[in-house]
């Protein structure tokens, strides 16, 4: 089993920044997909970026330019540093892992934007 702790989120004022941190733990496979999604109120958990343990990387294209994912396999750590931060990216943010079939999940953490 493969386990997930997120920590990082909070409240922001637009325009700020937050760097989001996940720890993953027990049985982590090498070779394997990290990534983020997030969820507002009302819509559905939406992928916002994503990277392999070699290091190539997606993003969604709303947060393009504005977020940047990295990992250190060293420490099975995951990182979204997320600047000029807008209402709309108010959602609970979740870390993801993936690899032959196996997807863990953390438990969220709350990201709030104000304007």
């Amino acid at each position: 089993q493969v386990q997930l702790v997120e920590s990082g989120g909070g409240l922001v004022q637009a325009g700020g920044s937050l760097r989001l941190s996940c720890a993953a733990s027990g049985r982590i496979l090498s070779i394997n997909v990290m990534g983020w999604y997030r969820q507002a109120p009302g819509k559905q958990r939406e992928l916002v970026a994503g990277i392999t343990s070699g290091g190539s990387t997606n993003y969604a294209d709303s947060v393009k330019g504005r977020f940047t994912i990295s990992r250190d396999n060293a420490k099975n750590t995951v990182y979204l540093q997320m600047n000029s931060l807008k209402p709309e990216d108010t959602a609970v943010y979740y870390c993801n892992y993936k690899v032959s079939g196996i997807v863990a999940w953390g438990q969220g953490t709350q990201v709030t934007v104000s304007s």
